[in-house]
């Protein structure tokens, strides 16, 4: 049943791009696999990924001299390592981490069709290949999810008690309540993270915009505060689904974070529920303003000196759509064909049927009764 569950929701929870915006070549004279457009970069490792559920998934490996933190990238719907790539590539400058990001089975070069249960196998896949490959400790390894990403994330942060942070970015508390605002869990949902969540055991930094239109603000803030070690959110006024990293406070409060777990213990006690220096008075109420371009001297002055601080934002190869539409993930195209997610209303209906049926012999019950 779970099988059958998860395929009639890949239909419409995933969207890959189509065509991929990447092709995998070999370098004849290297022997090296290479995004085909994209020059070879010494720091970066092209990857085919063998799944436990037999799949191969495409993953790029950059990176940073020096780094004590490695970043586990799980991107958004409607895109590819492709077109992440160079935020990829600017992600890991910034931050001084090396840095993983990886294709989904159905996604860009990789094998195999989109499900939920893939995508936990493709993570896996990927978590495997940073210890065996490169010698990353659980430790010292950073989940980063966006959007449907926050699924395959919160699922295995879930399972590793020693993990270094987790981030969301534009998470979800499951697929059906981005569309529906139910208030409980389904047997036909999936990435079910509001229940997942409360598992969690490392310092999870959540990040979502107020003007949200794909996946409401409501999501992370909730998630938020059903974390076990919550860090400071960053609550970004009239940031939208597709364009956080464009606003210089999101990579600011990302740098912030990850220095701070960086320099905190990494086996915590159990007991302790926030990392040192955070307030948790000021955490629920606190918003960052969108970038200020003409009032904020300190700021402007910055950018003319501190390069890495703009980060390129991925640019999506779709006809007539707008690059802010870039991450609209499956509930954006739900929207325009909510007939294929009927069969969420016609058990509804049908239960109000046998409700109202239920009703009716009773009324006839009294009825009879007071004759």
């Amino acid at each position: 049943m779970g099988g059958v569950t998860s395929s009639m929701a890949a239909k419409f929870a995933f969207f890959p791009p189509n065509p991929p915006s990447y092709r995998i070549i070999t370098d004849h004279a290297t022997g090296l696999l290479l995004l085909d457009c994209f020059p070879h970069r010494e720091n970066v490792d092209v990857l085919r990924l063998t799944t436990r559920r037999g799949t191969e998934i495409a993953a790029v490996y950059v990176r940073y001299p020096m780094a004590t933190s490695t970043l586990l990238y799980s991107h958004g719907n409607a895109t590819d390592i492709g077109q992440m790539y160079e935020l990829f590539v600017d992600l890991s400058i910034h931050l001084k981490v090396n840095l993983m990001g990886y294709d989904y089975s159905g996604y860009g070069q990789s094998s195999g069709k989109p499900s939920e249960n893939n995508t936990y196998a493709d993570i896996e896949a990927a978590f495997k290949c940073l210890k065996e490959n490169y010698g990353a400790k659980e430790e010292d390894i950073i989940l980063y999810g966006q959007s449907v990403g926050s699924g395959p994330t919160v699922d295995l942060a879930a399972r590793l008690p020693r993990l270094r942070a987790v981030v969301l970015h534009s998470p979800i508390l499951s697929g059906l309540r981005v569309m529906y605002p139910v208030k409980r869990t389904y047997w036909f949902d999936i990435y079910k993270n509001i229940d997942k969540i409360p598992l969690v055991k490392c310092p999870v930094l959540v990040i979502h915009g107020t003007a949200d239109e794909v996946v409401d603000f409501s999501h992370g803030k909730q998630l938020w505060e059903l974390c076990q070690e919550k860090y400071d959110p960053l609550w970004l006024i009239g940031g939208n689904h597709c364009n956080l990293e464009a606003h210089p406070e999101y990579i600011r409060h990302l740098k912030k974070f990850i220095l701070t777990v960086e320099k905190s213990p990494s086996r915590r006690s159990s007991s302790r529920k926030s990392i040192d220096g955070v307030e948790h008075s000021r955490r629920s109420t606190e918003y960052f303003d969108a970038p200020r371009k003409s009032t904020d001297r300190r700021e402007k002055s910055r950018k003319s000196t501190d390069k890495p601080e703009k980060l390129r934002v991925p640019n999506h190869k779709y006809s007539n759509v707008e690059r802010p539409d870039k991450f609209r993930i499956p509930f954006d195209h739900v929207e325009r064909s909510r007939r294929s997610v009927e069969f969420y209303e016609k058990p509804r209906r049908s239960i109000d049927q046998q409700v109202e049926k239920g009703r009716k012999s009773v009324d006839c019950l009294d009825r009879f009764r007071s004759g």
